[in-house]
């Protein structure tokens, strides 16, 4: 499936829904391809119960070396 960038604005329930169905959607600007939309597999929905490591400046702060942790003390 195409979509414009009009169409993404106007018709976002459409292109999530050929999205669930495992279709693929290619974003178009002023008639070039921009962007591929694709669904996200069930093996990748999952992966969110994996613990990722930190990045960039994180990955050396010792403060947020249980990120869980840190962010119960920022919200508490």
């Amino acid at each position: 499936m195409k979509a414009t960038a009009k169409d993404m604005r106007f018709k976002t329930k459409e292109i999530l829904a050929a999205i669930e169905r495992g279709e693929e959607v290619i974003l178009t600007y002023r008639g070039k391809e921009k962007a591929r939309i694709i669904p996200i597999s069930q093996e990748q929905s999952t992966s969110k119960d994996k613990e990722e490591p930190l990045f960039g400046i994180w990955q050396t702060n010792k403060r947020v070396a249980d990120v869980n942790a840190y962010l119960d003390e920022l919200r508490g």
